[in-house]
């Protein structure tokens, strides 16, 4: 059997004549494609403002900025998550610390949280910014996280980069709740850009200012400037911005992948379900499921039950590979890797996120993923840990 990677995108022969009308058009950049798949990624999410950007880290980034996140903020995010999450604050001077996670849901515990801010509330250590992570597209505790925002005065920004298509409460992931949310578009997601990113909010201020941010904190528009301007030429810029432009090309592929986004998702939801079942029996915990929420099912990650199988997860990995079968691990804690030790983290601090990685695997989960080669993961990752 051919390799069965973790991921795939899937591009079709409408994605592919969005692009080439693009490459026909007047505009590779900045044109109508771009604000076009801002409103109609909005609309999908039940919010008033989208705003796309070169790539999700990048969107984390601006809405940092955004939200007044400097030299001196105190930024918390969860330990369980690709780099970027906590990166982006100290790409704005701030201090970054972390929330354990819910060993059951693998985001950040909302009842950890709660501890944390208590005892910082004691030490005159508030966060400005919490950044929850939707690990694998199953959303965050936000409810509860916004009561404990709107308490201690922190500003939430939903690291939404795997949840696309998710539903909280009845409502689209990024409508309500968080302040900002953030969504990715890398070429493994679920709706993919080739490399991209959104920020959703409600808050129209904050969207102008990631908007500005965006284009070297520039304006063109007579009625956005600080003086008035002596001909249609003039621009001003205004902040310190970064060109973070998202391309009129990934615009374009970005709204055809948009349109088939429920069955994306329902292709994924049925892979999940599926494997579900398949593993059942084996020595494994398998995702959380919530009645009050809907996974996008951007990752299915199990974890080896040691209790019931002395298997190293390095042999189980190693097993499926030796198969042709491109298992991943996500994610190793952030606080563990060497720059964030020399910031002062040191391993044992966030134990739920630690023993969650110690057995980790991420399997194969994408829309074209066949019943015949989900079969062959099943089998192979039976026998692994057997073995």
């Amino acid at each position: 059997m051919a390799f069965i990677p973790y991921s795939r995108q899937q591009v079709d022969d409408d994605d592919i004549a969005a692009v080439t009308a693009v490459l026909r058009s007047e505009f590779l950049t900045q044109g109508p494609q771009q604000p076009l798949f801002e409103a109609e990624f909005a609309a999908a999410h039940g919010v008033a403002h989208a705003v796309a950007v070169s790539n999700a880290t990048v969107a984390l980034h601006l809405a940092c900025l955004a939200m007044g996140v400097g030299p001196g903020s105190r930024v918390w995010t969860s330990p369980n998550s690709f780099l970027a999450s906590a990166n982006c604050a100290l790409y704005c001077g701030a201090q970054v610390d972390f929330v354990d996670i819910d060993a059951h849901t693998r985001n950040m515990s909302a009842s950890a949280l709660a501890h944390k801010l208590e005892q910082a509330e004691r030490e005159g250590t508030l966060p400005q910014v919490v950044i929850p992570v939707d690990f694998a597209g199953l959303p965050a505790d936000l409810r509860e996280m916004r009561a404990l925002a709107d308490r201690y005065g922190f500003r939430i920004l939903e690291d939404a980069s795997h949840a696309t298509g998710a539903r909280y409460l009845g409502l689209p992931v990024g409508s309500a709740w968080a302040d900002a949310s953030v969504f990715s578009f890398h070429a493994v997601k679920i709706v993919t850009t080739a490399e991209g990113g959104m920020v959703t909010t409600q808050d129209p201020a904050l969207a102008e200012r990631v908007r500005l941010l965006r284009s070297h904190g520039m304006v063109r528009e007579a009625a956005q400037m600080e003086q008035v301007p002596e001909g249609p030429w003039v621009y001003e810029q205004q902040a310190l911005g970064y060109n973070a432009r998202m391309t009129e090309l990934q615009a374009a592929l970005g709204r055809s992948q948009l349109r088939r986004l429920p069955q994306m998702h329902a292709h994924r939801e049925a892979l999940a379900e599926r494997y579900d079942g398949l593993l059942a029996a084996l020595p494994l915990r398998r995702p959380a499921r919530r009645a009050d929420r809907l996974s996008s099912w951007h990752l299915y990650a199990v974890e080896i039950d040691a209790a019931r199988c002395a298997v190293p997860r390095a042999r189980v990995f190693q097993a499926l590979r030796d198969a042709q079968i491109g298992v991943n691990v996500h994610y190793i804690p952030i606080h563990t890797q060497p720059y964030y030790r020399r910031l002062g983290f040191r391993p044992g601090q966030f134990p739920a996120a630690e023993a969650y990685y110690a057995q980790a695997l991420s399997l194969p989960l994408f829309p074209m993923l066949s019943d015949g080669e989900q079969d062959h993961v099943v089998a192979t990752l039976a026998k692994a840990l057997q073995a």
